[in-house]
């Protein structure tokens, strides 16, 4: 570590720590920068090292800390004013308003001292003739935290009379606290107002909006707004994350996900911060993290998940029933000694009420992976003597009618009731149709049970059934793979029912269930692809045997309508495998709507759903559109987590495609939701995130977008998604982190991309992803990095032939270079290259479109070549070098405008800001009536463009260009001759 020897060198020194992450590590060396402070013997150098000390351990988790120092401020401030400048005086005053929150959050701190302190915090500002607003709101801080509700809203209303000077906490600030207050007293719609310019992002600060997110998170639930809090709790929390002094807000985003369903996630958020169990700097911030902490364990234990290994404090193991004893008992200690110095009970009486909360919602899909814990399999419940049997009649009767019906529950409704009847006495028929549906509820492995119902059926007198449950038991051999068995197992029973139904010896129900179940396997066997036409002719015609059977005789009976639905379904299918798309979507519209026409609209959900798909791949959006919704819609309650996945990530495809980002964010959300609930979270939920992260990128919610892909990308993979979404995820993230300012890390996530596309047939995206690296790396302020990315850009769009790329990374790497010391050179030579690839591509292009555009990027790299040359001659010092850095780039400017009005009125605005810039420069060569002359040339060309303002954003680059144009002109008359 560089000794320091001057008072530059320490400032330099607490410059660079005061930019590293708040922690112990920044503490520690704001303590050696004051010891080195010391040595220097200047007054200001110890002031100004104090004030360092002060303010990184207000930031910290050791806020206990910041009493020394501000004390040892304090009595310098007394004994010598005179050593202290203008920004240390004020700053002196401003951090009373740091030291008394910070008492406050401090039990050991007597409440008389904390008085005191406010009276001396009065005292001072008054001497110093500020206004007391700051002293209000402090006091409100106090009499908030004691309870005392009369006192607190005389302060508040004190607070907002007062005016607003420079002691005043910043708007932000400000408006926090208000809101904070509002929603304590149970007003939480004037609380999001209050709260609304921060949120907005009208005001922010160093701590806001990442307090008034956090804060907002609960009344927004408590007032149904879920997507509002959804939004604010992923942009919050990415804010908070790396910030080791915002424990509170940090609490508050656990509480969230205690009450909204996320046990799982406010389980990730404990894992990810193990200090925080333990960091006793701010008992203020533990208390609120403790109390959460217990109330998400109370949750996981009301799940039946109270012995489930939890993270916790260091040093041994937890199960959740283990912390929330532990969190209760710390957090209840820490309020009663809060409470002790207070002289109220209503520190403690909040921490109970939050340990108490009741979820706000069952669940709120967040769109990051989160599975909800599941608990453990119950038991069967065992029947205690003397009390009510279930009505085993009532279940039968119930189990039957909605078998008869095709109700859903039908075959639940007959386990119920097989299990009522365990040692019952039951006649052949009720023991026949109970194995018949444990059959169906088996699938492909239900064969077996299916020959034992056949045998009950025959037992009660109905060979017809019989001869049902034993084609049943075939299809089920097709659907275990043995279809060529099922084709010779279905044989029997089909000649059998045909013949017996002829003798009157069965009814069509039954001889319609036969026919059908030989027409499914029929089917099976013409997708195994077998011996080309002849199995799909097969196919089918067993298919309209179904329909000239029951067609037109199925009355009111919903099961021989739902076989002529299913007929129609089914021709569809075997249309779309003889490549018939078109015909294929007619019928499952005719079957789907047969379906919901005889009252079970559940049973079209398969067939809306491929409906649905086979219309987007023949590019009817419309109808795929009318028939996702359609599924989702007669599905309802009962459809499964799998396909309600499936159908919203359609959905979401199909209504994104025409633009409708924000409905087709809320259709990925819940596909997003519906798959981690189906325990597919790897596969289908991560690309229905990897989508929602797309389409709150469109939104511009770069924030939630980031949170959300972040979430995706550890499950996304080559293997199962491809390596486009693995590459279109890691773009979308860099484009996310880059708006929000995170350069490194959207260059590493470029990068990342890069890496793969760089393995691709075709370069173009490779070639695209280098080059927003180079961007990043540049703002990131890592210029060697950033030129090795533009030049692999360079050399891909030269071999891609792209000379608009290819230029433009010259032209990014010549300004890089200008950076570096002695750079012009090097500079000079890159843009000279880049004039050279334009001009060379303007005269070897081959049609009018292509030389156009290529004019256009020759005039850009002109206008650009002289901006860098004056912006070098600029900080060169004055003399001859200067001025001839000025004439030369005024040549570039010159020629920029030049060519841009080779293009006529296309160019109007980028001709007319080359010749305001030729302006500017010749004004600085002492060449005024120069300069005039082209502000006055910009204002005739806007002549007659009045209408501009009232058409489009054209209106407004004419109003810049005119408003330039003026200021030039002025800067011009002002100057002395």
């Amino acid at each position: 570590m560089t000794e320091i020897t001057d008072f530059d060198a320490l400032r330099e020194a607490m410059a660079e720590n005061s930019a590293q992450p708040e922690g112990p590590a920044r503490n520690a060396r704001a303590e050696e920068l004051l010891t080195a402070a010391e040595k220097l013997n200047v007054p200001l150098a110890v002031v100004e090292a104090l004030g360092h000390q002060l303010k990184v351990y207000n930031y910290s988790s050791e806020k206990g800390k910041m009493f020394v120092p501000f004390a040892r401020l304090l009595r310098m401030w007394d004994e010598r004013p005179e050593d202290f400048d203008a920004y240390e005086t004020h700053s002196l005053h401003w951090v009373f308003k740091w030291v008394s929150a910070g008492m406050l959050d401090q039990p050991h701190v007597p409440l008389a001292s904390i008085e005191k302190w406010l009276g001396e915090m009065e005292h001072r500002y008054r001497l110093a003739g500020h206004s007391e607003r700051a002293v209000r709101s402090a006091e409100h801080s106090v009499a908030a935290h004691v309870g005392d509700v009369a006192r607190a809203e005389r302060a508040y209303a004190a607070w907002l009379a007062a005016d607003r000077d420079s002691m005043a906490d910043c708007h932000a600030c400000e408006l926090h606290v208000q809101g904070w207050w509002q929603a304590e007293q149970g007003r939480d719609a004037q609380a999001l107002e209050l709260w609304g310019p921060v949120l907005e992002g009208e005001y922010s600060c160093a701590h806001e909006p990442h307090t008034a997110l956090a804060s907002s998170l609960l009344p927004l639930l408590r007032l149904g707004r879920e997507e509002e809090a959804r939004s604010h709790h992923l942009r919050g929390f990415r804010l908070v994350r790396a910030m080791e002094s915002m424990r509170g807000a940090y609490a508050e985003h656990v509480e969230f996900c205690a009450l909204t369903g996320n046990e799982a996630r406010g389980l990730e958020l404990l894992a990810e911060r193990p200090a925080y169990f333990t960091d006793d700097g701010q008992p203020q911030s533990k208390l609120d993290f403790m109390s959460v902490v217990a109330l998400l364990m109370d949750r996981l234990t009301v799940l039946g998940l109270g012995e489930r290994q939890v993270p916790g404090p260091a040093g041994r193991e937890w199960t959740a029933r283990e912390l929330a004893a532990h969190a209760r008992e710390v957090a209840l200690a820490l309020a009663g000694r809060f409470d002790e110095r207070n002289g109220t009970a209503h520190v403690s009486e909040r921490a109970r009420a939050r340990m108490a909360r009741q979820p706000l919602a069952e669940r709120l899909p967040l769109g990051v992976r989160s599975v909800r814990p599941a608990p453990p399999t119950a038991r069967p419940a065992v029947p205690v003597p003397g009390t009510a049997q279930p009505d085993l009649p009532a279940l039968l009767a119930e189990a039957r009618r909605l078998s008869d019906t095709l109700r859903p529950g039908a075959v639940e409704a007959w386990a119920a009731a097989a299990e009522a009847a365990e040692g019952a006495g039951l006649d052949p028929r009720d023991r026949a149709e109970m194995a018949d549906h444990e059959a169906m509820s088996l699938g492909s492995e239900g064969a077996e049970l299916f020959e034992r119902a056949a045998g009950l059926y025959l037992e009660a007198g109905d060979p017809g059934e019989a001869l049902a449950a034993r084609a049943r038991g075939a299809y089920v051999r097709a659907l275990a793979g043995d279809v060529e068995g099922a084709v010779a197992a279905v044989t029997g029973p089909y000649d059998e029912v045909l013949a017996l139904y002829a003798a009157d010896g069965t009814g069509i129900r039954q001889t319609a269930s036969v026919v059908m179940s030989r027409a499914r396997i029929m089917t099976r066997r013409a997708h195994g692809g077998e011996s080309g036409p002849v199995p799909l002719a097969e196919a089918e015609a067993a298919v309209r045997e179904v329909l000239a059977l029951v067609e037109g005789r199925a009355g009111e009976d919903v099961r021989l309508a739902a076989r002529v639905a299913e007929a129609r379904a089914m021709l569809g299918e075997l249309a779309g495998l003889a490549g018939d798309l078109e015909r294929a979507a007619e019928l499952f519209a005719r079957g789907a709507a047969a379906f919901v026409a005889a009252g079970l609209p559940w049973f079209a959900v398969e067939y809306e759903a491929r409906l649905g798909s086979l219309a987007h791949h023949l590019g009817d959006m419309a109808e795929a559109e009318r028939a996702l919704r359609a599924a989702l819609e007669h599905g309802g309650a009962h459809l499964e987590a799998p396909g309600r996945a499936q159908l919203h990530l359609q959905l979401a495809e199909v209504v994104g495609g025409r633009g409708e980002a924000v409905e087709a964010a809320r259709h990925a959300l819940e596909a997003a939701h519906w798959a981690d609930e189906a325990g597919e979270s790897g596969t289908l939920g991560a690309w229905a995130r990897q989508q929602l992260g797309g389409f709150l990128l469109r939104q511009g919610r770069w924030a939630e977008a980031a949170e959300v892909l972040e979430s995706a990308l550890p499950e996304l993979t080559a293997e199962t998604h491809g390596d486009g979404a693995v590459v279109q995820t890691q773009w979308w993230l860099g484009d996310c982190l880059s708006e929000l300012g995170e350069h490194r890390a959207a260059a590493e996530r470029r990068l990342q991309a890069a890496e793969i596309a760089r393995q691709w047939p075709e370069q173009h995206d490779h070639a695209t992803l280098a080059h927003l690296a180079g961007e990043s790396l540049g703002q990131a302020g890592l210029p060697a990095e950033a030129d090795r990315a533009y030049a692999r850009a360079g050399d891909l769009w030269r071999e891609l032939g792209n000379i608009h790329g290819l230029v433009r990374s010259l032209r990014a790497r010549a300004w890089l270079e200008l950076r570096a010391e002695d750079g012009l050179g090097g500079a000079r030579g890159l843009m000279e290259e880049a004039v050279r690839e334009c001009e060379a591509a303007r005269k070897a292009a081959t049609d009018e479109e292509t030389r156009q555009q290529l004019v256009a990027e020759l005039g850009h790299t002109h206008r650009q070549f002289g901006d860098l040359l004056a912006r070098s001659a600029a900080e060169d010092a004055e003399g001859a070098p200067v001025l001839e850095g000025f004439e030369e780039a005024l040549a570039q400017v010159v020629r920029s405008a030049e060519v841009f009005a080779s293009l006529g009125d296309g160019a109007l605005h980028s001709r007319t800001g080359a010749e305001l810039a030729a302006g500017r420069l010749e004004a600085d060569l002492g060449r005024p009536a120069d300069a005039t002359a082209r502000a006055r040339a910009v204002l005739a060309a806007y002549e007659g463009h009045d209408d501009a303002e009232a058409t489009d954003g054209d209106g407004d680059a004419v109003r810049a260009r005119r408003a330039e144009a003026e200021q030039l002109l002025r800067l011009v008359a002002e100057r002395p001759d």
